[in-house]
C-alpha cells in the first residue's frame, strides 16, 4: 500500500507533489480504481497519494457562452446522472455514468478518473468520445488540451505524464438536430463490467443523417469508431434495412477477445444486436426510456466532494488525523496508510462496519462520508480528516432504532446479518433523499449491497415499512 497521503487544497499544491514525487506520486479523487489496483499488486511502487478531492470549485459541470459543456476534474458520476444539462444536452454521457457501478461508487468515482484509469470497459470513455470530448492536462510547466480520440496508448495507457494533472473535459453541448444515446452489455444489471457498450450520437438533415459518430468499448484495446458504419449512415434515413446494415457494419469494426466473461465471438454478435437496439431507439424516439426521472444517489442533494478551510497537509505516521465519527470528536496517530473501514473498525473499534469483499462490491461497508453514501473500504483513511462521518452504530438517535433499523427486525429482514448493516445505512440514505420512494427508487438504491443467504423480498418490504416509519415519526 501507500506510505502517506498528501490532502492538496490547491490545484498548485497537487502540482507541486507532483513535480516532486514522479512516478511514487499518483493523484486521488475517487481513487475506486486505484486501491483496487494497489491491493492486487498491479500499482506498486506509490509512496504518496495526492488527495485532490477537497479542493473547491472543481465538481462543477457548467455550459460556457460558446455552447461547450465543461466538466471538472472532481465531478462524479452522481453528479452527471443527474445534471438537467448533462440529461438534455449529452445524454448518452448521463446514461453511461447511470450504468457504472453502484450508487456508493458514483459517489466517489469522478469521470476524469474513469478516463484516466483508461480500461477499454470502462462506461464514460465511449460517449464522451462520441460526443468529440477534448481534456486538458496542467503541470507545474504548461498546459495542454488533447482530443480525447488522442490520449490513449493502449490498455490502461495514457499520453499523460507524471507530473500531469488532468483539470477539465470539454465538449459540445448537443444542438437540436442530434440524438444519442448509450447501450451497455454486461452480465448482471448493476456493479458489472462491460462485455461490449455502444455509444452512439447522430447529427440530422431533415430526416436524414447527416453525420454519424458511434463508438464501441471492449471490444478492443482501446475505445474505436466504427467507421464504416458511421459513413454508411451519412445521407441516410433510420430504416429498418439501414439499421440492420449499419449494425452488421459495426460488428465487422469491433476487434474483442475471448476470456472468461465471454468468447469473442458472444461479444461481436452482442455489439451488432446492442448497435441495432440503440439506433432503432433514436429512430423511435425512444432512446431515454428506462432512464429514471430523478436517479437516486444516496447522498444529501446540497452536499460536495469538497468542504472550505481545508488546508494542505501530508499525513504521516506524526500528523494526527482529525475527525468527527457519529458526531463524536476522534483522533487518530496511526492508519495513514488504511483504507477508512480498517481505520473505522481497528482504530476506532467501531465493528458495525463490515469487510465483505474489500473491492467495492458487496456494499457491507456503507457508511456517509460528508452527506453521502460511500463504500469506506475505498476510501484512504486520511479522507476523513475534517470530515463528518456516519456509521451504523450512530444511525439510531436518543437509545432508539431508526425506523429502518427496526423496520429489518419486525420484517425478519436480518438474516445471517452480516450485510444488513449495509442495506440498513443505503436504506435510510435513500429516505432521507426520498421519504417516499417506489419499490424501483428501492431496488435502485440497494444494488450496491449484495446479500448472500436469500432473496430480498423481506429486505424491500422492510424499506417500505421504514419509509411509513420515518413518514409517521417526523409528523
Amino acid at each position: 500500500m501507500w506510505h502517506d497521503t498528501l490532502t492538496a487544497a490547491t490545484i498548485e499544491d497537487a502540482l507541486e507533489a507532483l513535480n516532486e514525487h514522479g512516478e511514487k506520486a499518483r493523484i486521488i479523487a475517487g481513487a475506486t480504481d486505484l486501491i483496487l489496483e494497489m491491493e492486487r499488486g498491479v500499482r506498486k511502487g506509490l509512496a504518496l497519494l495526492v488527495d485532490i478531492s477537497r479542493i473547491p470549485n472543481q465538481d462543477k459541470i457548467t455550459l460556457d457562452e460558446d455552447g461547450v459543456i465543461h466538466l471538472g476534474p472532481l465531478v462524479t458520476h452522481n453528479q452527471v446522472a443527474a445534471s438537467k444539462l448533462i440529461q438534455e444536452a449529452a445524454f448518452p454521457l448521463a446514461r453511461a455514468a447511470w450504468e457504472v457501478g453502484s450508487p456508493q461508487i458514483r459517489n466517489r468515482g469522478t469521470i476524469a478518473g474513469n478516463l484516466i484509469t483508461a480500461s477499454p470497459a470502462n462506461d464514460t470513455i465511449s460517449p464522451l468520445m462520441s460526443l468529440g470530448a477534448t481534456v486538458t492536462l496542467r503541470s507545474a510547466a504548461e498546459i495542454r488540451t488533447i482530443p480525447l480520440d488522442h490520449f490513449y496508448l493502449g490498455v490502461r495507457k495514457v499520453v499523460m505524464r507524471p507530473d500531469e494533472m488532468l483539470v477539465d473535459i470539454s465538449f459540445p453541448a448537443m444542438k437540436a438536430n442530434q440524438c444519442g444515446t448509450f447501450v451497455k452489455f454486461a452480465l448482471r444489471r448493476a456493479q458489472a463490467i462491460s462485455l461490449i457498450n455502444v455509444a452512439v450520437v447522430l447529427t440530422f438533415q431533415g430526416s436524414s443523417v447527416e453525420s454519424a459518430a458511434i463508438t464501441l468499448g471492449a471490444v478492443a484495446p482501446t475505445i474505436i469508431h466504427a467507421e464504416e458504419a458511421e459513413q454508411f449512415l451519412v445521407g441516410k434515413k433510420l430504416t429498418g434495412e439501414v439499421i440492420k446494415e449499419a449494425a452488421a457494419l459495426t460488428m465487422k469494426s469491433s476487434r474483442p477477445i475471448s476470456d472468461v466473461r465471454s468468447s469473442a465471438a458472444y461479444r461481436r454478435r452482442m455489439v451488432e444486436v446492442s448497435t441495432r437496439r440503440a439506433l432503432q431507439a433514436l429512430a423511435e424516439g425512444k432512446e431515454r426510456e428506462g432512464y429514471p426521472r430523478k436517479p437516486v444517489l444516496l447522498r444529501a442533494r446540497n452536499n460536495g466532494n469538497n468542504q472550505p478551510g481545508i488546508k494542505t497537509i501530508l499525513h504521516h505516521r506524526d500528523e494526527p488525523i482529525v475527525t468527527t465519527i457519529n458526531g463524536k470528536p476522534y483522533r487518530f496517530l496511526s492508519g495513514q496508510n488504511k483504507t477508512l473501514l480498517r481505520l473505522l473498525r481497528e482504530d476506532a473499534q467501531l465493528i458495525g462496519t463490515k469487510e465483505g469483499c474489500a473491492e467495492g462490491e458487496c456494499g457491507a461497508c456503507t457508511v456517509f462520508l460528508d452527506g453521502m453514501a460511500v463504500m469506506s473500504c475505498m476510501v484512504p483513511a486520511a479522507r476523513a480528516h475534517g470530515a463528518q462521518i456516519v456509521t451504523i452504530e450512530g444511525l439510531g438517535k436518543e437509545g432508539e432504532l431508526h425506523p429502518v433499523q427496526q423496520a429489518f427486525v419486525d420484517q425478519g429482514a436480518v438474516q445471517c446479518g452480516y450485510c444488513t448493516p449495509g442495506f440498513v445505512m443505503s436504506a435510510a440514505k435513500l429516505l432521507e433523499e426520498n421519504p417516499s420512494p417506489s419499490r424501483d427508487e428501492i431496488q435502485q438504491a440497494i444494488t450496491g449491497n449484495l446479500c448472500r443467504c436469500t432473496g430480498y423480498y423481506s429486505i424491500i418490504q422492510a424499506i417500505e415499512q421504514g419509509a411509513q416509519g420515518r413518514e409517521g415519526s417526523t409528523k
